[in-house]
């Protein structure tokens, strides 16, 4: 089949993100004037080596919060936020912290999830996670759409939790990722391979 987004596709669900899969899920911490905030996002992912920098998308918004979400209206307010890597075991806490809250209740604490302080920002974050990336905001990015931020942050911090090290190496079948699919589905990598580049 072929549909043009804009004329709608006729399907019982929207296909658009069940076609770009699997993405990892950036589970982003912020601090703000109403307190601390937790909130899993799909549209994530690292984009730059030097400096390391990520980005996260937020795509809708909540009725107390100016057209965005607590997540973007807390980092603009600090400049900061944490992505916190999701690992399977998580997936439920992730879920729970999900939820739409009103402005300034703890997803932290709805959501049952241990907090610790950044290092290099004035933020929480997630105290058992495989490994967090605290962030300084470098730009916020409308995009086409009424509610459509990407913020873009570089990295000034590092998290990696020591059993999720083997050989000097960050190692992902330590903790098994969890990644997003479309709907209600999620993914988990159990399974690594290596491949060298032509020219290695």
């Amino acid at each position: 089949m072929f549909y043009r987004p804009a004329e709608g596709h006729g399907l019982p669900h929207n296909p658009f993100n069940a076609i770009v899969t699997p993405r990892p899920i950036g589970w982003i911490s912020t601090r703000g004037t109403l307190g601390d905030n937790l909130a899993p996002y799909s549209f994530f992912n690292a984009v730059a080596y030097v400096p390391p920098q990520v980005m996260f998308a937020s795509t809708s918004a909540k009725p107390d919060r100016d057209g965005t979400k607590d997540s973007v209206a807390q980092l603009r307010e600090a400049g900061v936020f944490c992505v916190n890597i999701v690992e399977h075991a998580a997936r439920d806490a992730m879920n729970r912290s999900a939820a739409t809250l009103p402005a300034g209740e703890d997803e932290f604490l709805a959501a049952g999830v241990e907090k610790a302080e950044c290092l290099t920002i004035d933020c929480p974050r997630v105290a058992l996670a495989p490994a967090a990336l605290e962030c300084r905001v470098t730009q916020i990015v409308q995009l086409p759409g009424e509610a459509n931020f990407v913020t873009f942050g570089e990295v000034t911090g590092v998290h990696l939790r020591d059993d999720c090290l083997s050989d000097g190496m960050f190692d992902v079948t330590r903790f098994q990722p969890l990644a997003r699919l479309g709907y209600r589905d999620y993914a988990v990598v159990r399974e690594v391979f290596s491949l060298k580049r032509p020219g290695e």
